[in-house]
Formats: structure tokens, sequence, C-alpha cells
């Protein structure tokens, strides 16, 4: 039998013939050991691969020339199997172009259950879905659908693979030659950038360089995994959570054949004996820590694909610290992770990101030189991302009932959580997640 290959296939193999190509320009470029960018972004996920998008969009380079992504995985990689993208998110991806890629694939989801285990009272929350428009209602998504999606809209090559920043340095602008950016790679690549983004997460190397404040641990942990049913699991679209003794754990419905579920526990010393070993995990999940919960969300987790387990600490930067710490230093600055890293209670993370790199690029479309618009942008984003570190730590901490707290405080802050938090504070917390970023127009290229 021969094979016949199909449009779609024809159109992928045409791609991975250019994106051969185009690394084989990248290495031409690097034979003396040093390469030359416009902008070097730093990080190949969510953050990384938005501000590469919205640069393109923005004008600031168009077409994508002179925009090098460097991504220290051999692929891209998306960790935490899925996310909640909220309407901010969704306003970002539609400023982005990329929104209409995933709202149909994905439902809306219209409401949450929390469940006390301990009083056995359930509450129902509803997303405030009839706001706007259906584009921008809350639904869960694939993260790697996400970063294709994303990954699509630049041209091949762009993101360098297997390149690992290990230093950076600083070239001061002279008479005859503008500020840049000297990058040395763990392969022994050097790359000069007149423009450095750090998106490169919670440890991030740029932040480091920048003097940001090392991230905190929030004193909890999350175990996350994603569950499979070929022939669909049946449960409905809607968020469910169990809240019990220093205990958080949820179902999320992200397709009809998909579960994204988690665990959220005060961090215990079996953490790193086990993080390493998904049989580990799961054994702990269904014998320790998850065993006194209900029997559903148990056969969820008995279900796992263990190549999406995860347990890890929950770390964050300290709000004060997003606030006035140094996020940009020249013709250098961060975002997302690498900018404000926060616990994932309010689910923004990911979506904040998205808003960095509108954000970012706007900033540096309208702004005179890169210095001014990096500043610019810095000073936009500033205070909202304090307020989300803040608020997604302190709502963490009080739907936990406390972390690792005595128990006379324990009883009082679940006292506050099931009769004021999340009746009175909670829905108006919501409200953070409807902020729209704004969209993106092409503009004057300050780069060239």
């Amino acid at each position: 039998l021969v094979h016949q290959p199909t449009n779609k296939s024809i159109t992928g193999i045409a791609r991975l013939l250019q994106e051969a190509k185009a690394s084989q320009s990248i290495a031409r470029a690097m034979a003396d050991g040093s390469l030359d960018a416009e902008v070097v972004i730093v990080g190949g996920g969510i953050a990384g691969l938005a501000t590469a998008v919205a640069l393109q969009r923005a004008g600031v380079a168009p077409g994508g020339r002179g925009i090098l992504v460097l991504e220290r995985h051999p692929e891209l990689r998306a960790t935490g199997t899925a996310m909640t993208v909220f309407p901010n998110g969704w306003f970002a991806l539609r400023a982005l172009g990329v929104a209409h890629k995933l709202t149909s694939r994905y439902d809306v989801i219209e409401k949450s259950r929390v469940t006390n285990l301990e009083t056995g009272t359930t509450q129902v929350f509803r997303f405030a879905g009839n706001k706007v428009s259906d584009e921008v209602r809350m639904r869960a998504v694939d993260r790697k659908a996400l970063l294709d999606a994303l990954a699509d809209e630049l041209p091949p090559g762009m993101v360098r693979f297997s390149s690992k920043l290990v230093s950076i340095d600083a070239i001061p602008a002279t008479s005859g030659s503008s500020e840049a950016t000297v990058l040395r790679l763990e392969d022994g690549a050097v790359i000069r950038a007149k423009i450095l983004i750090g998106c490169d997460g919670v440890h991030s190397v740029v932040a480091r360089w920048l003097g940001l404040s090392e991230p905190l641990r929030s004193g909890r942990s999350t175990i996350r995994g994603l569950s499979v049913y070929p022939s669909g699991h049946g449960l409905k679209q809607e968020i469910r959570q169990y809240l019990s003794n220093g205990i958080r754990a949820g179902l999320l419905p992200i397709s009809n054949t998909g579960i994204y579920w988690y665990l959220v526990n005060n961090t215990i010393p079996q953490e790193k004996v086990a993080s390493a070993d998904p049989v580990k995990i799961l054994r702990e999940v269904t014998e320790n820590l998850g065993a006194h919960l209900p029997a559903e969300y148990l056969d969820v987790v008995r279900n796992t694909d263990l190549r999406n387990l995860s347990w890890a600490p929950l770390l964050y930067r300290n709000p004060w610290g997003v606030l006035t710490g140094k996020a940009a230093r020249g013709t250098v600055t961060v975002a997302g992770d690498a900018f404000h890293p926060m616990t994932p209670e309010m689910a923004q993370g990911g979506c904040s990101a998205l808003e960095d790199a509108v954000v970012l690029a706007r900033a540096l479309s309208q702004a005179a030189t890169p210095s001014e618009g990096l500043a610019a942008y810095v000073a936009k984003r500033r205070g909202r991302a304090t307020w989300l570190v803040a608020v997604a730590y302190v709502s963490g901490w009080v739907q936990q009932g406390g972390t690792n707290v005595h128990a006379a405080v324990g009883w009082v802050v679940r006292l506050f959580r099931d009769w004021i938090f999340f009746r009175f504070v909670f829905p108006r917390l919501a409200d953070t997640m409807w902020y729209n970023c704004g969209d993106l127009v092409p503009c004057k290229n300050h780069t060239e």
C-alpha cells in the first residue's frame, strides 16, 4: 500500500522543512559563536510566546523579524496540563488574534460548587456569564493547545530550542552604538540583544539579574493531574471543589473526554520523596492525603494519565517586592511568572501573563525608545500584578482554612471562610477577572 499524503500532512511537512531551514540559518549566523537580535525573549511558555505574538501584531517587529525566543527544553512544554481562562485572559487572547482558535473547542463553565466536607454544606457560585459576549466567558483550556495556538502565529525558526541562558552582561550605549545586552548560553553561544524580555518562569535568570526578590514558599503544595475518558466522562461542565482541614481538592472538565484535577495540601515531608515518582504521588493522594475525599473524586484520580501528574510547592513573590522591585533596567524587563509569580487560587497566573504580553508590546510600540517603553510597561503593570499576587495568596490561605496555624486560629479562619469569605468577599474579588488589557494597534517600529 502506498500512503497518499493529505493536505494537512503536506502542510506539516512544509512547516518542518521551513523550521529546519530557519534553524540552519541561525546555526550559520552563530558559526563564529555570536548572533545579533533586535529582541530576545527568554522562555517559550505562555508568557514568552504571547509576547512574541504581541510584538508582531503591534508592529514592534513586523513579521517577527529580529525576534528570537530561547527555550531551554527541546520542545514546547505544557506543565500543569490545563489552565482556567477567565474573561481577562480571553480579552488578551482576542488582542493577540488567537481567541477564535480556542473558544470553539472548549465549553463555557457557568458555575462552581464548593463542598465543605466537615459540615456537609455546599455553596454554588456563578461566574457572571451575562456581563459580556460568549467569547470571553470562563473556559478551561488545555495548555498544550494554547501554546500551539500561539506558536502557530510565529514564523518558523523564531523559537530556538535547547537554549539555556546562563549569564547576562549589559553593554552601555556609546556615541556609536545603542545600549545592548549580551547573553551567554549553556552550549557556548553568545547573543547580543537590543531588548531582552525574561519570560523564564518562577526561577527566572533575568529576574535575578535585575535584582528582584527571590520567590517565597507559601507553605502549600499542589498535586495536578489529567484523567482521560475516551468514551466520555459524563460530568457536568462545572468546577467542583472539596474543602477539609488543610486540604482543598477540585475537578474541572476541560472536554467531554478529559478532566483536570488538583489537590492543594499543606506542604509535608513526603513530597520530597514522592514528587519524582508518579506512582508514589498517586498512592499518596488515594491512600493518605485524599483518602477521605468523595468516591467520585477518587475515581477520577485513579484514572489519571501518569505522564501528566506532578507535585510541587506553590511559590509567590512578596507583593512588596513586585510593587517596588526593579522589574526593568534599561532595555531589559520581565513578564509572566518571571515578574509576578503567584499561587493559583484566583487562576490568574496564565491570564496575567497574557495581559503582560499585550501591555508590553503596546508600550514599546508607543514609546520613543525601547527603555522608555519598558519603563512605561512596568509602571502600568506594577499595581495590578501586586494586587493579583496578594489576593491569590490570601484567598488560598483562607480557603485552606489557614496554612500551618494553631487549632484556635484555624477554627476562626474556617468560620470566616464558610460564613463571610465565599458569600461576600470572593464574589467581589472575582471582578478582578473582568479586566480588559486593551487591543493592539500597529505603530512605529522602534527596534530598527
